[in-house]
């Protein structure tokens, strides 16, 4: 359903590296200043780019980007993952609703809050 979600970034390199490492994806397009990420352009990306305006990058408060992660263990390692790239942690990995959803929550070098999901 959703094609792609785009964040902005401070440093397009920067993101784009955190981001293909994090997510074992590539750079599927690379315009300078925005870059889609993924598997394929046929599946979801995640599109990271310097704010058309050239004005400083802000999440939005209430704004996150979830990937799904398939098991807890996954959860984990996506976590663990992000963290060792750099990000810092918004909600350590943990059952949420109980039998339901377990999550970890990050946020990436320019605060976009990014959650790593299984529903189970």
């Amino acid at each position: 359903m959703i094609g792609y979600t785009t964040i902005g970034v401070s440093d397009i390199e920067a993101a784009k590296k955190f981001y293909t490492d994090l997510l074992d994806a590539k750079v599927l397009f690379d315009g300078g200043r925005i870059a889609m990420i993924g598997q394929s352009m046929s599946q979801p990306m995640i599109a990271v780019c310097v704010p058309y305006n050239e004005e400083a990058p802000t999440p939005g408060n209430g704004v996150m980007v979830a990937f799904p992660a398939g098991s807890h263990e996954n959860v984990n390692a996506k976590y663990d993952k992000a963290c060792s790239l750099g990000a810092t942690c918004d909600g350590e990995p943990g059952q949420r609703i109980p039998g339901q959803f377990y999550g970890a929550y990050v946020k990436d070098a320019d605060g976009n809050k990014l959650c790593f999901f299984d529903f189970s």
